[in-house]
Parts: structure tokens; C-alpha cells; sequence
């Protein structure tokens, strides 16, 4: 048995979560404790349906219970730099969905906080501690494909429920935010370094976030990369990277599952395709969230690494307002 045990509080009752409640009681270091609902009916039937110990009828409420360890943040975008201070402020860990904030004032607010009271934040990239994208970051280090040239990726799907809180921009809404952020993401992990430049374009939609976005990112030693996210298209994810001597492709880069698989060709054409373990798909944010509360490792996902991904971001929808190639 593991020497502690993380008790964690899902703060919000957001479809989200169903994904991570697998992931934590796969667990034997974590234990899923309570969920909180501005609406204690709410909490109490959630947690009857997924059969939760405890619920809370605010999120005051859940933070304020000294027997919660960490939270989950899935409430939208403009809430969770608010929500992830007031939770490490009262002791608690956090790990709070993508985006971590939505403004890099937000993003310096969070990691102040967490200097001074000692709680880990980290944001919820779950692809980031994947068995697949360890891989391609390896691929990519020992020069499997030589130099680094082009990076291509996307992530789309139709979204199509009305007042979706995605639609909403007084609540951080748009399609760069919520989809956009991966294949950013993506490409700077893999780089280990920061772009210089963006430039972008936006399709808005009817309530004025973007519904569609296009993107490029020029990185240091003119490596550049274009994405484009957006809720008006057909699904689909992929990551591309370009080399001198080679190309490596990603099925399933973002929610990788039973069917994901690298690409890996050579300048000649020659083909090996490698296929990672199937693993429960949010267990490693889980699991990293716990080694950096209790066992005092470095998260995977920094607060320096999510303000970085944030300034990405901002640029290119500055660039898709005025037209020129923005600087990082």
C-alpha cells in the first residue's frame, strides 16, 4: 500500500469528468472523495450515479473540507484561474482542465499562488503523459528523422449542441481554446523550445469566438508549424513532423487509444509503424499530480510551460484580429 493516499473532489459536475473517474480509480495512490455542484441536489445525484462518498452543495463547501487533498477543475475557461487560486489557497492541489487560464496575467496570478502556499497546480493535458507521445519526443531527440523542418497538426470536431459553454465568450469560449491548445501544445513539447512568431486566421461564429481557426508558428532554426482547430468540421487529430531525413505521423495524438499508432518513414519510403500500450487514458495526469503533491517531482505540464502555450495562443488571435505576424 502506498504510504499516502491523494483524496481527491471534483469540482463541477461537467461531462469531463466521466473521462477522469476511470483514471482515479485505477489508482491505488488516489480515491475519488467527493463532488460539489453550486446545486447541492445536483452534487447528491452525481454522486449517487457514480457512487461518490461525499458531495458538497458549493464549491466553498469542498474546499473548505480538510478531507479533501486535491481538486479536478472542469468548470469553463474565464473560472479557472479563480477557482485554482481559492483552491490553493485553501490547501488544496489542483489540476485544472485545458486551458489553465486564458490570459498570461491569469497564468502569473496561479503560480504566485502556489509559491506562497506550496500547492501544486497543473494543467490537464492528458496526452502529454501518454506512453505515445513519450515516444515520438524520443524519435524526435535521437534524430530519427534528422532535422526537424515542418510540423503539421489539427484537431476538429462539430459541435452542435446550442449554448454549448464552448460558444460563450464571456466564458473563454471558441474553438483555439478548447481544441486549438493541443496541437500548440503538441509542438512546443516536442521543439523544447518557444515560437517567435504567429500569425493566424479566425472563422467567428454567430456569438463572436471563433468557431474555426488556422494557424502558424514559426520556431527557432526556421522550423515552422501550421494547425488548424475548429467546432464547424468533420473529427479528426493528427500531428505530422517533417524532416530532413524523414517523417513521423500521429493517428490519435491527443486522445490516444487502442487504434493509435506512429508513423515513422524514411527519406526512402520505407515504413515501421509502432503501437504504444493501451492505457487508461487519463491515468498518467493522475498519477503525475500525486508524485509532485506527495513525492515532490516536477509536474510534466509546468506553470511556466502552460503561461508559454497561453502566450502562444493570445498572439495568434491578436494576429487574426490585425492581420500582421505577431512575436512571442
Amino acid at each position: 500500500m502506498p504510504s499516502r493516499i491523494l483524496r481527491w473532489g471534483l469540482l463541477s459536475t461537467a461531462a469531463i469528468n466521466c473521462a477522469l473517474i476511470p483514471a482515479l480509480r485505477a489508482s491505488p495512490r488516489n480515491v475519488l472523495a467527493g463532488v460539489a455542484s453550486r446545486e447541492p441536489g445536483r452534487a447528491e445525484a452525481y454522486a449517487r450515479e457514480w457512487d461518490i462518498p461525499g458531495s458538497y452543495g458549493s464549491y466553498e463547501a469542498m474546499l473548505a473540507d480538510p478531507e479533501i487533498d486535491a481538486v479536478y477543475i472542469s468548470l469553463p475557461n474565464s473560472l479557472h484561474a479563480r477557482w485554482s487560486i481559492l483552491a490553493a489557497e485553501a490547501g488544496k492541489h489542483v489540476l485544472c482542465e485545458k486551458p489553465l487560464a486564458i490570459a498570461t496575467e491569469e497564468v502569473d496570478a496561479i503560480a504566485e499562488a502556489s509559491r506562497v502556499t506550496g500547492a501544486i497546480i497543473a494543467e490537464a493535458f492528458m496526452y502529454r503523459h501518454h506512453p505515445q507521445t513519450l515516444k515520438v519526443k524520443e524519435l524526435l531527440d535521437s534524430g530519427a528523422i534528422g532535422q526537424v523542418r515542418h510540423i503539421n497538426g489539427a484537431f476538429t470536431f462539430d459541435l452542435t449542441r446550442a449554448g454549448d459553454v464552448r460558444l460563450q465568450p464571456q466564458l473563454g469560449g471558441g474553438s483555439i481554446w478548447d481544441v486549438g491548445c493541443y496541437p500548440i501544445s503538441y509542438a512546443r513539447a516536442m521543439m523544447g523550445v518557444e515560437p517567435v512568431e504567429a500569425f493566424g486566421w479566425q472563422l467567428p461564429g454567430a456569438s463572436g469566438v471563433d468557431v474555426g481557426f488556422a494557424g502558424q508558428l514559426r520556431f527557432p532554426n526556421e522550423v515552422f508549424c501550421q494547425f488548424d482547430c475548429g467546432f464547424r468540421h468533420a473529427p479528426r487529430q493528427a500531428m505530422e513532423f517533417v524532416g530532413e531525413a524523414g517523417v513521423i505521423q500521429v493517428a490519435e495524438p491527443f486522445t490516444p487509444r487502442k487504434a493509435a499508432r506512429i508513423t515513422l518513414r524514411d527519406a526512402a519510403g520505407k515504413q515501421k509503424i509502432i503501437r504504444s500500450p493501451n492505457i487508461e487514458l487519463y491515468l498518467g495526469e493522475v498519477e503525475d499530480l500525486y508524485e509532485a503533491a506527495v513525492l515532490g517531482k516536477t509536474p510534466r505540464v509546468t506553470l511556466a510551460d502552460s503561461r508559454a502555450n497561453t502566450a502562444a495562443i493570445l498572439a495568434l488571435l491578436r494576429s487574426s484580429r490585425s492581420g500582421t505576424v505577431e512575436p512571442l
